[in-house]
């Protein structure tokens, strides 16, 4: 198993598109990539602890690629978005992939390369790429969200 993060607006929807591929076998919301240690969801809306509302995805590479990967994070979010999406706005919100090696770090990289040069988005792509913090659990009413709510994500 390999684990895969990233960040793309509010966590709840991004687990529920990463949770229904196939070969993702775990996934837990959480947030990284800023300085207060073990922040609750209230500290990281105070837009002061420089957190990112993340998924962990633990997936089977046999079954899925991180390119694949990739491609669903791409799909999900508006990528050109600073600290937003959609109605959600603030730092928590923003586009990020977090790698785990220096291969999630070439192929994410690649991966963001294509998509700028695509033509796909008349605006520069914003998200960042960067090396994987510490990863906090988020409060456990936000783990599978949708599927505890019945809403269809």
């Amino acid at each position: 198993m390999e684990k895969a993060i990233f960040g793309a607006g509010c966590f709840w929807g991004v687990e529920e598109a990463f949770r229904k591929v196939k070969g993702v076998k775990e996934t837990t919301v959480g947030y990284m990539g800023g300085t207060l240690e073990d922040p609750t969801y209230e500290d990281v809306c105070t837009n002061t602890t420089g957190h990112a509302e993340v998924v962990q995805i633990v997936y089977d590479p046999k079954q899925v690629s991180y390119e694949e990967l990739l491609n669903k994070f791409w799909e999900i979010h508006d990528p050109t978005q600073v600290n937003r999406q959609g109605f959600d706005v603030g730092s928590q919100y923003k586009s990020i992939i977090f790698y785990h090696n220096e291969e999630q770090k070439r192929i994410a990289e690649k991966s963001k390369h294509a998509l700028e040069k695509s033509g796909k988005y008349s605006k520069p792509i914003a998200t960042e790429i960067t090396e994987v913090k510490t990863f906090y659990k988020a409060e456990e009413y936000h783990q599978k969200y949708f599927l505890k709510n019945k809403r269809v994500g």
